[in-house]
């Protein structure tokens, strides 16, 4: 039995949220080399003395599988601030109806659990806040949130991520 198939489809009202972070245009395959840049960025949170507010998380803005991905690393703050400092940046995640999905298991699991969100939204009549552009899929926001911490919770088995992804505004 998959778990990740027992869980119905969940749509929430999110308020926006303020985060920092940096971006990253990479290959597929390299997504994890996106990922590994969120304690740095929590680290330079830290010499700015600004405390992360949740999760942190992978943001995708644009997705092209075949030519790359345009991706960001962030970390949710309690509110904007006043300037990045290199390639850190402050931005605000949009509020509005989020469809959900939280996937217990390894990172390995995550592609499945991705494409059943998207199968189970497409079969509700749902649409995306998402724009197909020359460069690939734009997307209005699309998150996974690493709710466990690898450090505390070596079982890769247990760990939580949770799938936000945005609604279309007519939705």
């Amino acid at each position: 039995m998959n778990a990740d198939t027992d869980v119905p489809l969940v749509i929430v009202e999110r308020a926006a949220q303020p985060y920092a972070g940096v971006r990253a245009v990479v290959a597929m395959e390299s997504v994890d080399t996106v990922a590994h840049r969120i304690p740095e960025v929590i680290g330079r949170l830290a010499a700015l003395g600004v405390a992360p507010a949740g999760a942190p998380f992978l943001k995708y803005d644009v997705i092209d599988m075949e030519r790359g991905l345009e991706v960001e690393a962030g970390v949710p703050v309690a509110g904007p601030a006043a300037e990045g400092e290199g390639d850190l940046f402050f931005g605000v995640l949009p509020g509005g109806r989020y469809a959900l999905h939280t996937h217990v298991g390894g990172f390995d699991g995550l592609v499945g659990a991705t494409a059943l969100l998207l199968e189970r939204a497409a079969a509700a009549g749902l649409r995306w806040d998402m724009v197909p552009t020359e460069a690939g899929d734009r997307w209005g926001c699309r998150i996974e949130s690493y709710l466990t911490d690898p450090r505390t919770q070596p079982d890769s088995s247990k760990w939580e991520t949770e799938l936000a992804f945005r609604l279309a505004d007519d939705e």
